[in-house]
């Protein structure tokens, strides 16, 4: 029997709340409204989360950094504090290894729990991509699409040799969508890349889109709006 796909909340960070995404429309997010829990701010939305999930793993999207402008620094750095178990998973629009080391650097000690995200959206380039996993550190590649366009100017989708343990397979129009988990793409990849941690994102409805993920060869699932709307029961701790 195969275990079952472990699950890793998501937060989506707009000025100061947390926003609910949908289609990879950043510019129309607005913040969450959720039967799980009564806010959008962001640390009690964090505590909700990781508790119905039982974990201690968070994904972070600063969409402020994401769509152009500055990180949250203070807002993650106070995330960090509250939760000392957390390990959190950070998508901050990094273009190379150098911005993301400055900006967990500027975490202070907090900072050595974050696991950059590096994006094929944001890398600028093959010698980019290459650089950030060559000390072989807790980071992960998330390998973004919309449909059928890779968002891929560095062509991370076509270095698989450059590609660390773990891998995010994100579907941006199937984010929020209710639209089902992309499984075909997750199988192709696990067929490309056995041994890897593969994380998919996108989609999600119920229990049983899960089940299918994890048969698709996924390890894990990145989750919000299924969370948000009470179609996942609470993990048992």
């Amino acid at each position: 029997m195969q275990p079952e796909l472990r699950l890793i909340p998501v937060i989506d960070l707009l000025q100061g709340q947390v926003v609910r995404g949908k289609g990879g429309d950043r510019a129309a997010y607005r913040p969450i409204v959720s039967a799980l829990c009564q806010s959008s701010e962001p640390l009690t939305v964090a505590r909700k989360l990781c508790g119905h999930c039982a974990s201690q793993q968070l994904y972070v999207a600063d969409l402020d950094a994401l769509m152009g402008g500055s990180a949250q620094h203070a807002l993650l750095h106070s995330l960090l504090l509250a939760l000392p178990e957390l390990e959190l998973w950070l998508d901050a629009g990094f273009a190379d290894a150098q911005g993301a080391a400055a900006l967990i650097a500027a975490l202070g000690e907090a900072g050595r729990r974050v696991v950059p995200i590096f994006a094929s959206e944001s890398l600028r380039s093959r010698e980019a991509l290459q650089a950030c996993f060559a000390d072989g550190g807790p980071a992960a590649l998330s390998l973004d699409r919309r449909g059928s366009q890779r968002l891929d100017p560095a062509g991370c989708w076509d270095a698989p040799e450059l590609w660390p343990q773990r891998v995010i397979v994100m579907t941006l129009e199937r984010v929020g969508s209710g639209a089902g988990p992309d499984l075909a793409t997750m199988a192709e990849l696990r067929r490309k890349v056995p041994g890897a941690t593969l994380i998919g994102a996108g989609g999600v409805r119920s229990g049983a889109d899960l089940a299918l993920a994890r048969e698709a060869g996924a390890d894990a699932w990145l989750v919000a709006s299924a969370l948000h709307d009470l179609q996942i029961p609470p993990a048992r701790a």
